[in-house]
């Protein structure tokens, strides 16, 4: 019979979420990020004085610190609601009626499993219902959901949801190619895997659109 703590390492490498939105409590944001930064900068060096690190030494007697104000202000900073992008839309005035693709949009999350990096690339796309959406928001939201513990398919869901609550439109889709460390540098340790995951919403639903978004994103960037 399979034990807890086994039964917990095996949900892990099997990539298996919970949930589709990230499991925050509700008194996540009591403590104001500098509260944060000292309780997780004490947990670091707990961590280092248990591994037998030297924390006098100079060459790491700051890392507590920079991991702790990492953790906060940068690597889960998508974790605070009030960092959320504003995702301002506009009128389609120029009437474009085909599907606009923002393709390789750099991911850096952080598999809440092993908590360690994700990194890959997002590919966007959208077919205007009457409102527009400016081209660094797709990235901001892609940044924004990524900045916190993940799993790449609720990534994935969470980008779609994000666009097609701004744009008014089900036709959204995402596409994400990450390299996962928990699999590349650790574990099996296959340097060459990477993880492809998925969402299509109203027209991209439809084998042709889907064909198209798929084609789009293949092509060589040329400039």
């Amino acid at each position: 019979m399979i034990n807890n703590e086994e039964f917990l390492d095996e949900i892990g490498d099997s990539h298996f979420s919970s949930n589709a939105k990230n499991p925050v409590r509700q008194d996540a944001f009591d403590l104001s990020d500098e509260e944060k930064i000292e309780r997780i900068k004490k947990d670091v060096e707990n961590i280092l004085q248990t591994l037998g690190m030297d924390l006098t030494d100079d060459s790491i007697k700051g890392t507590p610190n920079r991991v702790a104000k990492m953790f906060v202000k940068e690597i889960f900073g998508g974790l605070n609601p009030a960092k959320q992008p504003k995702a301002s839309t506009f009128d389609n005035n120029y009437k474009y009626g085909e599907m606009l693709v923002e393709k390789n949009i750099t991911v850096y999350s952080t598999c809440e499993h092993h908590l360690l990096p994700i990194i890959g690339r997002a590919h966007v796309a959208y077919i205007s219902s009457g409102r527009v959406i400016g081209l660094s928001k797709m990235n901001r939201i892609v940044e924004y959901y990524a900045k916190r513990p993940q799993v790449q398919e609720r990534l994935t869901m969470q980008i779609v949801q994000e666009l097609q609550k701004a744009l008014g439109t089900e036709d959204v889709a995402c596409v994400i190619d990450a390299k996962h460390l928990c699999v590349n540098s650790r574990g099996i340790k296959d340097i060459e895997s990477s993880t492809v995951t998925s969402e299509f919403g109203g027209k991209f639903k439809d084998p042709q659109t889907k064909r198209e978004f798929l084609d789009y994103i293949k092509l060589e960037t040329q400039f």
